[in-house]
Formats: C-alpha cells, structure tokens, sequence
C-alpha cells in the first residue's frame, strides 16, 4: 500500500517521522506539498518521494488530509478529478465532517475523520477516529493501523469530535499553558529558572505517569496529596477562590465552539 500524506506542516511531519520508525518504508510514502523548500528539506531528511496534489491523489490507496480547515475545500478539488477509485481518505482538520469529505469527492469514496494531537511527535498521541457513510470496517482497520504508528487510537462517533477537538486535539496547549504558570512562580518563589524547570517537568511527567499507571480517579489522587490543613489545601482553596475549575471549562466550550465554526 502506498500512502499520500497532503499537507507537511508539524503534524504531516510528524505522521511521516511515525510511519517511517514504524517500519515504513520511504518508497511506500508520498508527500505533497506546496512550498518548494519545504518539498526539498523533506525529500532530503526522509528520502521520500514529493509531488503535487493530484499525482498523489492518483498514486496511493490511501491519503491522509493535513490541511487548514479553511483551505480543504480547495485540496478536495485538487485530489478528486484525479482520485483512485476506492482510495481511503483520512481527513485531518479540526470542524470538517465527514459529510462536508463526501460532498466533494467522488461518489462512494470511503473516508474517515481523525483528530490526533501534538505528542505524535514522541509516539504518545491521542487519536479519535470516525468513519464515514462509505466506510467499512476493513477501511476503519487501515485508518487505525496507519494512526497507531504515533499513539492511542480511539474509535467514536463522529457527533463527539468537535469535543475530542476541545479536550485531546488542543489538551497539550492546556497542559504546557500550566507548566509555564508553575516554572513562573518557582522563579517568583526564589528557585533559579533551571531549577524549576527541571522540577516542574519531572512533577508533571510523575503526575501523568500516576494516572495512567494506577488508572486511579484524578480525585482519589488529589485527595492523597491533599493533607487536612496543609500546603496543598491552601494552594487549591486559592484555585477556587479564582474560578479555575470553571475557566477551563469555559475554555474547553469556547474550544469546541471553535471546531464547529471552522467546520461551517
């Protein structure tokens, strides 16, 4: 199978890094991208083949779609005329349903809708995947095979991915949002910036671990750093006091909002 990844910005990249330490290799992947510098660098770091949108429209089984929400209407132009029949078409972009994919490509053709994030990078991403009206469970295996080579994959109904957008697809922002906040205020508490770089990167790293590891409610593992009285307790009594709980759900909503603007 010959793969077409359309869009080599960060996360084309990434996918591309993920299927090449997977086993991939370079021969079964083709990229298309705009930029003739970037097309060089890649083709030059990873050995693969470049093209436009239409030769890997015509060249591969499937294509995974990394492109602006705003500027997939016009890659689906592109690919379509051109399209092998049957392909798979993965899309990538946070709002545009699978509806919207069916709309302009040919009739019949099998597509699934995938919302990863950022950590694919280090092969800990999270993916969510949904399928299309024409999409078989055989096309659903390949779309979750071809994801699994950066993380987790989680197959959903498709009503659920403008939130998946909000919680996994924008969560690392959230995440390294809080980690800035905490290495500011060991620097303002006196520690050099070294310091509490190093300690609030290993706390956070410990603290994921502990999740994941003891599957153990986030509360239950609260409540036993939680001391009556203590250092924690006030720290948290402050959180409360400013309404953090309640932003970030707020931010989350206003997250999800943004999905489904980007997808109308």
């Amino acid at each position: 199978m010959t793969i077409g990844i359309v869009g080599a910005g960060v996360m084309g990249e990434t996918l591309l890094a993920g299927l090449l330490r997977a086993g991939m290799a370079p021969a079964e992947l083709l990229i298309a991208e705009r930029r003739p510098e970037r097309a060089a660098e890649l083709a030059a770091k990873y050995c693969v083949e470049v093209v436009d949108n239409a030769a890997v429209a015509s060249r591969c089984e499937t294509l995974v779609l990394l492109v602006k929400p705003q500027d997939m209407a016009t890659v689906l132009s592109e690919i379509s005329p051109t399209l092998r029949q049957g392909a798979l078409v993965i899309s990538i972009a946070a709002g545009i349903t699978t509806t919207f994919l069916e709309a302009l490509l040919p009739a019949g053709t099998p597509v699934v809708r995938a919302m990863p994030n950022t950590p694919a990078l280090v092969d800990q991403a999270m993916t969510a995947v949904s399928p299309g009206a024409s999409c078989t469970d055989e096309h659903l295996a390949t779309a979750e095979s071809l994801l699994k080579s950066v993380g987790k994959v989680m197959q959903l109904p498709e009503k659920y991915q403008d939130a998946v957008t909000a919680i996994s697809g924008s969560g690392p922002a959230y995440i390294y949002y809080v980690t800035e906040a905490m290495i500011e205020a060991g620097v303002m508490l006196g520690l050099p910036r070294d310091v509490a770089t190093e300690m609030v990167y290993q706390t956070v790293y410990g603290a994921a671990t502990m999740l994941t590891e003891t599957r153990l409610h986030p509360t239950v593992l609260r409540e036993q750093v939680t001391s009556p009285g203590g250092t924690t307790v006030a720290a948290l009594r402050v959180f409360d006091d400013f309404k953090v709980r309640a932003a970030f759900l707020s931010a989350m909503e206003a997250a999800r909002d943004r999905s489904r603007e980007l997808g109308s």
